[in-house]
């Protein structure tokens, strides 16, 4: 309507000023205010379809603006969720090795130990050999002494502890040479410390028995433990 009206007040305007027109003239502005009518038609169908695309693309950039929203939020929480699942993993890790150097450790020490016990039991054959050999020069040395019975002393097995066999060795001899015995005869035969048994071989020869506690080399209640079961012949 208001297109309308502007165009009317154009005519009267043009006829007021110049009077009355042709009629070839008043159709020719009559189609150029058709035309104008129809340019302004549609671009106001054009403005409509632009106002709806916007408010569709706006609804669009909303929706999609909500689902990138929801995607970022699901993604944070996988990331904490292989976060946590890699130090769990990485905490169980380390729980692991440390059992190993552990289990390690512990299998290095019975090695050692099996090692240890092993070179013992080979020490202890080696000394009941000796001694029976000894039995048996001595009862073919004496004449007329019956050969004295020896059973044969079977070493504990590998694993036994060290006492026992400490405690069977004495019976096989009646005395202990000090000045010939070697250390480890001492330790095993006597129940000698070791570091005492290497003071008695490194400060032979020995006379007397008694020399023993004048050298400083066993204490006296030591030395009258083993007094009897140790000579100093030559």
């Amino acid at each position: 309507m208001k297109s309308r009206w502007m165009v009317g007040m154009a005519l009267i305007g043009v006829v007021s000023m110049v009077g009355c027109v042709s009629q070839k003239k008043y159709e020719e502005a009559m189609i150029d205010v058709d035309s104008a009518k129809f340019e302004l038609e549609r671009t106001r169908t054009q403005k409509n379809a632009l106002e709806q695309q916007v408010k569709t693309l706006k609804e669009l950039n909303v929706k999609f603006g909500n689902e990138a929203q929801v995607s970022h939020d699901e993604l944070e929480r996988i990331q904490h969720g292989r976060d946590k699942e890699r130090g769990s993993v990485e905490g169980r890790t380390k729980e692991l090795e440390e059992r190993v150097k552990q289990l390690s450790f512990q299998n290095r020490a019975v090695r050692n130990e099996y090692e240890d016990v092993k070179r013992h039991n080979e020490t202890l054959k080696s000394l009941v050999a000796r001694y029976q050999k000894e039995l048996k020069d001595q009862s073919r040395s004496v004449p007329g002494a019956p050969a004295p019975a020896v059973s044969s002393v079977n070493p504990p097995p590998v694993g036994e502890g060290a006492p026992q066999a400490t405690k069977a060795a004495p019976p096989m001899s009646s005395s202990m040479n000090v000045n010939k015995a070697s250390a480890a005869d001492l330790v095993l035969v006597l129940g000698l410390p070791k570091d005492m048994a290497d003071r008695i071989v490194t400060n032979r020869p020995y006379r007397l028995k008694g020399e023993l506690v004048a050298k400083k080399v066993v204490p006296k209640d030591t030395f009258d433990t083993i007094k009897e079961r140790i000579s100093v012949g030559p």
